[in-house]
């Protein structure tokens, strides 16, 4: 910016006196803003007129220095830090052990707090005859819970018979109680039923709506016996259950208002909400499934139950009946949460909680869930039969000297193998050794493709 003044410039001999237009920068002065801050502003006189075409006002230009704020470094610093943690945290490794950390976890308590000579006690109470009667209680367990899978299966149009849903089921319960997370085995015959059967997805359904419908069975039954049954320990779990009943019952009355006065709608979601939900009904609550997957329901958990007040006299409790079945009912509750290796942490923590606030003893408590464990992995163990045999049969039937043949298309065309048959230096070639076999015409030995 500059400002323009008059001059008069002397003139030549021989001329006149004339005025002419100077240009000169505006002064320029430092103005403080604020603390801290220097800003230079360039002085424009008053008559010159504003300047409406600049995108900044003449009087906004100039070079401002300001300090940094901590305030705001020291914020950001803060977010990126928390950003990380939870970048962390939600990374798939944390996701992955995260069950088996915090089982691991509740025992190291359990242990610290009551001592490894509870632990040993358990275990040395347990005797042939308890074993016997564990494997036996497995045997019925497991064989319903097979036909309860095949009668989910059979309701999502998958054929799966009895004889191999028994034996698979074995198979994934002892990898249930052998690996961490106690879902491994379930994900396993899942995948394995759906490549027998061509259909991975309704594979994967029937095995997750065979698994709910015994969390179904377990809710229904638990909150009878809850509510029934005298106990010291679930004086609480009366007074709240029926608020959470009511207010079980109020979101499906929301949900299904909602439902009724939405709009139809043909979209994507929409369409796999219905498509789920017919196959729950046609699973688990059609005419011709929901009988018998009830009465396999109430048979696997009464086995759960008797298998509970088994150990529970192996470990040499008096508690009689109607308190152990409250018990045992949160126990297998807690056997269902996500935090455990192979089944061991939450179960032992409640039912040694359980047993405190009866007046039991705790140590005793922790007696019986150890039993219980036990009786659990010896009603698996066929399931190792089944997989050696399996994988023996497997082995034997792609070993090195079989040749197992590519499945031919339906649709192709009879060709005649004569005309088209290899030639003899084809065959040679295919062999371990893929050099031709005897020198011909005086040739050496050398590859056919050479």
């Amino acid at each position: 910016m500059s400002v323009e003044t008059m001059r008069t410039v002397a003139p030549r001999p021989g001329t006149t006196r004339r005025r002419v237009r100077v240009e000169r920068p505006a002064p320029v002065a430092l103005a403080l803003r604020a603390p801290g801050t220097v800003e230079e502003v360039r002085r424009r006189p008053a008559h010159t007129p504003p300047l409406h075409s600049a995108a900044v006002s003449g009087d906004r230009i100039g070079v401002i220095v300001a300090a940094p704020r901590p305030t705001a470094d020291r914020a950001s610093g803060t977010r990126r830090v928390l950003r990380a943690i939870l970048n962390r945290v939600n990374s798939r490794a944390v996701r992955t052990h995260f069950g088996s950390v915090a089982g691991i976890a509740i025992l190291g308590v359990l242990l610290w707090r009551l001592g490894t000579g509870v632990f040993l006690d358990g275990l040395r109470r347990i005797d042939a005859p308890t074993l016997l009667i564990g494997l036996a209680i497995g045997v019925v367990t497991t064989v319903f819970s097979a036909w309860r899978w095949a009668l989910v299966a059979r309701g999502l149009r998958i054929k799966l018979p009895l004889g191999p849903a028994v034996a698979d089921y074995y198979r994934a319960l002892f990898l249930n109680a052998a690996l961490p997370g106690g879902i491994l085995g379930d994900v396993h015959r899942a995948v394995r039923h759906g490549q027998s059967a061509g259909d991975m997805g309704r594979a994967v359904r029937a095995v997750v709506l065979e698994r709910v419908a015994g969390q179904i069975a377990l809710a229904v039954v638990g909150i009878g016996v809850l509510l029934g049954l005298d106990s010291p320990v679930m004086a609480d779990a009366r007074s709240v259950a029926p608020l959470v009943l009511l207010a079980g019952v109020g979101a499906l009355a929301v949900v299904a208002a909602l439902r009724m006065n939405r709009p139809p709608s043909v979209t994507r979601r929409s369409r796999a909400l219905r498509t789920t939900l017919d196959e729950v009904r046609a699973g688990l609550f059609s005419r011709a499934n929901w009988p018998g997957v009830a009465l396999s329901s109430l048979v696997i958990l009464a086995g759960h139950l008797a298998m509970f007040v088994v150990a529970a006299h192996a470990a040499g409790s008096a508690a009689t009946i109607g308190q152990l079945l409250p018990i045992a009912v949160l126990a297998l509750v807690a056997m269902g949460l996500p935090l455990n290796v192979g089944g061991w942490g939450p179960r032992e923590g409640v039912t040694a909680w359980a047993f405190g606030a009866a007046g039991l003893g705790a140590s005793s408590g922790l007696s019986v869930a150890v039993i219980y464990g036990v009786l659990s992995f010896a009603a698996a163990v066929p399931g190792l039969f089944v997989l050696v045999a399996r994988w023996y049969t497997g082995l034997r039937t792609t070993g090195p000297d079989t040749a197992v043949p590519d499945p031919a298309p339906a649709q192709e065309s009879a060709v005649s193998t004569e005309k088209y048959a290899p030639k003899e230096s084809a065959r040679l070639a295919s062999k371990a050794f893929p050099f031709s076999a005897e020198p011909r015409d005086g040739r050496p030995m050398t590859p056919d493709s050479v």
